[in-house]
């Protein structure tokens, strides 16, 4: 599969847990960042991103991260890339955890592959997941199989260990 299509497949399709006097204001901002990507206008969706991810926005984060991934508005940058999926992963957004996962099981050497990571995130991402998300849990379960099948099991146990100790950050 490509990598680089899994990476940049959603921006387009997005949601957001925000207090509702704020959703308003940030539902109109993603949209129009999201148009502006669609309209491969990506120094427009860069400029309303950067400042939502600056803030702490997982969203924000995980969707700079994609164009960061592909180069797309922004130099590539796969360390840039990571840094962005990993903040967002470590405050539970799925797509984020399952981005850095699919990196680090599956990536360019950035980061360095780690099986029991990639099964970590990858496993946080499939818990995640919504029912409006299917194919990206079903193709995350896929991926979660080939790192298993690849993995021995103290390196399962050390990953489903730290998948059951995970607590997502604010």
């Amino acid at each position: 599969f490509s990598s680089r299509r899994r990476h940049t497949r959603y921006i387009g399709d997005w949601s957001s847990d925000v207090c509702s006097s704020d959703l308003q204001s940030l539902e109109a901002e993603m949209k129009e960042a999201a148009g502006a990507y669609e309209r491969k206008d990506f120094a427009a969706a860069v400029k309303i991103w950067r400042p939502l991810a600056e803030a702490g926005n997982a969203e924000a984060h995980t969707l700079l991260g994609a164009m960061y991934w592909s180069g797309e508005g922004v130099p590539r940058d796969h360390r840039e890339a990571a840094r962005l999926y990993l903040l967002a992963a470590e405050q539970g957004y799925a797509r984020a955890q399952n981005n850095i996962g699919f990196m680090y099981g599956f990536g360019e050497g950035i980061p360095p592959r780690d099986d029991v990571q990639a099964y970590k995130w990858i496993s946080l991402a499939i818990r995640s997941y919504t029912s409006r998300n299917e194919d990206r849990r079903d193709q995350a379960i896929k991926d979660q199989a080939t790192l298993k099948a690849r993995m021995t099991p103290a390196q399962i146990a050390d990953a489903e260990r730290l998948v059951r100790d995970f607590r997502a950050r604010p």
